[in-house]
């Protein structure tokens, strides 16, 4: 059954949907041995040979689901022009183009659902399924109940409001304050951005859990597979 290219090579895990787009725009995409830069032109993939980097891809391929720990300094995009270290390069033996799910700035730490199911990937990104992140943020400034109210019922980020969100104190250390923050959007930067917003400046932040996946027990750089049970729970969400 004919397909858009770039639903074809999403579901074939070569990147999310977004990016598929770039991929095919790039011009590393080839069908029946001509290049293809149109992401909207359908296809075949039983019948037209599609090929990425000039490796054919398959629609059935074998679906792989990990929970990574990502160390500070690594980004999390699928491709890099400026020789960054990347999520990807940790999972070079899997014999699948494996990639994130959404993504963490370079200098945030923690759990990251890698895979190359892209019916998957796009479930939990997209906005209507609110998929529960929560963050654990080390916080300079001075921190008010007042500021936390506001962080709670949402501030403003280039002229949108953020949805509501729990903001729990932990503990505080001198000029630091170490806090627990609980989101259901993906924005860019959003958290650290979120306290910009009342004045104060997020000195370190990690991930502690995604869609009720917790990384806890996992080193930094290290990885799991998740259990059929995590993946079909996933499904459901």
């Amino acid at each position: 059954m004919k397909k858009r290219l770039q639903l074809i090579l999403s579901h074939a895990g070569i990147a999310s949907r977004r990016h598929s787009a770039d991929v095919i725009q790039e011009g590393r995409v080839k069908v029946d041995g001509k290049v293809v830069v149109d992401k909207g032109l359908q296809f075949d993939p039983d019948t037209n040979v599609i090929e990425v980097d000039g490796r054919r891809i398959s629609g059935d391929e074998k679906k792989y689901y990990f929970l990574f720990n990502k160390p500070r300094g690594v980004i999390s995009t699928a491709i890099d022009t400026h020789g960054r270290k990347m999520v990807t390069e940790f999972f070079k033996h899997v014999k699948a183009r494996v990639y994130p799910v959404g993504r963490l700035d370079k200098d945030t730490t923690g759990a990251l659902v890698v895979t190359n199911d892209g019916d998957l990937a796009n479930r939990l990104l997209h906005p209507k399924f609110e998929i529960e992140k929560e963050y654990e943020a080390v916080v300079s400034g001075s921190i008010t109940d007042e500021k936390i109210d506001r962080l709670e019922k949402g501030v403003d980020i280039d002229g949108e409001k953020t949805s509501p969100c729990k903001v729990k104190k932990i503990s505080v250390n001198n000029s630091l304050t170490v806090f627990r923050v609980v989101i259901h959007e993906g924005r860019k930067r959003q958290v650290r951005r979120m306290f910009e917003a009342v004045e104060c400046h997020v000195a370190a932040l990690q991930r502690v859990r995604f869609a009720g996946l917790e990384v806890s027990g996992i080193r930094p750089g290290c990885y799991r597979s998740l259990s059929a049970s995590e993946v079909e729970r996933l499904k459901k969400l």
